[in-house]
């Protein structure tokens, strides 16, 4: 398995590193962006930490490409902000329409380039969805009718099979949101697309512990990963993201 960094937009502002990870010629695309929003910490070191294991060969894919963007909008993650503009209603609406901001035009560029069948946005959200069905924190969410629904539900059992405290059971959520990376992603690229929300009140460690396993749930769905094993650990040293 190889693992390359690469830097998208050198030489911008916003420019911000991002990582493949390839095994054969053939097998499934995967992409997984993180940091949309910069201040949904968990899901940044979340998605730091799985380049990280793959980076030591201790995470390896089977076949196939992963492609991992763990900071998206490196202004805002500065500022430990949501961003403004928000990026995540920049991102193109139709194929005939072009994203209205730089770096969403970049990343979804990218997204084009590769045609991953399965696009995953890593986010963090308020509240609890098991007590209040209003809010967005602990849910999966996809475009009703997208492929991804039967797979969402698998892993939401899956979960929440190991999730002791039944106040921090995840649930789906469809909808669309144009605008978002997600809904480009389904409506442009016809990929499987899901964004994943932990809520911001459960501890930090437990929220990236969340992200990581998901993911890795959704790799296995995906065929690129064979073990049944699933690291996890909060203790991110970094990979060199800025």
């Amino acid at each position: 398995m190889r693992v390359k960094k690469h830097m998208l937009g050198k030489g911008f502002p916003w420019a911000t590193p991002y990582y493949i990870a390839t095994e054969g010629q053939g097998g499934p695309h995967v992409m997984v962006v993180a940091g949309i929003h910069g201040k949904e910490i968990a899901s940044i070191r979340a998605a730091e930490k799985l380049v990280e294991l793959l980076n030591q060969q201790k995470l390896r894919i089977s076949q196939g490409k992963l492609m991992i963007i763990p900071i998206v909008n490196q202004v805002a993650y500065r500022k430990r902000i949501r961003g403004v503009p928000d990026l995540n209603r920049t991102f193109p609406r139709t194929k005939k329409k072009a994203a209205t901001q730089p770096l969403a035009a970049a990343v979804f560029e990218l997204a084009r380039k590769h045609r991953p069948e399965w696009y995953l946005d890593l986010h963090e959200a308020n509240g609890l969805s098991q007590k209040d069905a209003k809010v967005l924190g602990q849910t999966l969410i996809t475009n009703s009718g997208n492929p991804a629904v039967p797979t969402v539900h698998r892993i939401i059992k899956r979960m929440n099979c190991s999730i002791k405290v039944k106040d921090q059971h995840f649930n789906i959520r469809l909808r669309e949101l144009p605008g978002s990376s997600r809904t480009a992603a389904a409506r442009i690229l016809g990929a499987r697309s899901v964004t994943v929300e932990t809520g911001w009140s459960l501890p930090k460690k437990v929220r990236i512990n969340y992200q990581m396993q998901i993911v890795q749930h959704f790799l296995r769905e995906a065929g690129m990963i064979k073990t049944n094993e699933v690291y996890l650990s909060a203790q991110v040293r970094g990979v060199g993201v800025t």
